[in-house]
């Protein structure tokens, strides 16, 4: 038996989240947030490279990965495990 996805897409009725996935190029950790996103099928997201930006590198520097909710104003910073990234696709 295959195992049970950690989050299923919402109601297609509704209107997807707006995700935004801020990332840095050759991260690690950036990688492993994917994977976590990709376990979990999570709705799609936007990728933000942070690395020629000023501002996003002011605001995300040492954060990074961070998963945005653009729509709630939600953001989810690393470290965040497969349980954390599941309540936060709750919302």
């Amino acid at each position: 038996m295959e195992d049970e996805p950690l989050f299923y897409a919402a109601d297609p009725s509704h209107e997807p989240m707006r995700l935004i996935l801020f990332q840095r190029d050759d991260c690690p950790l950036c990688d492993h947030a994917l994977a976590l996103l990709a376990a979990a099928r999570a709705p799609d997201f936007d990728s933000v490279w942070i690395d020629d930006d000023a501002q996003l590198e002011a605001r995300y520097g040492a954060r990074v990965p961070v998963l945005r909710d653009d729509d709630g104003d939600r953001e989810l910073d690393w470290p965040f495990d497969a349980g954390a990234l599941a309540a936060f696709l709750r919302g």
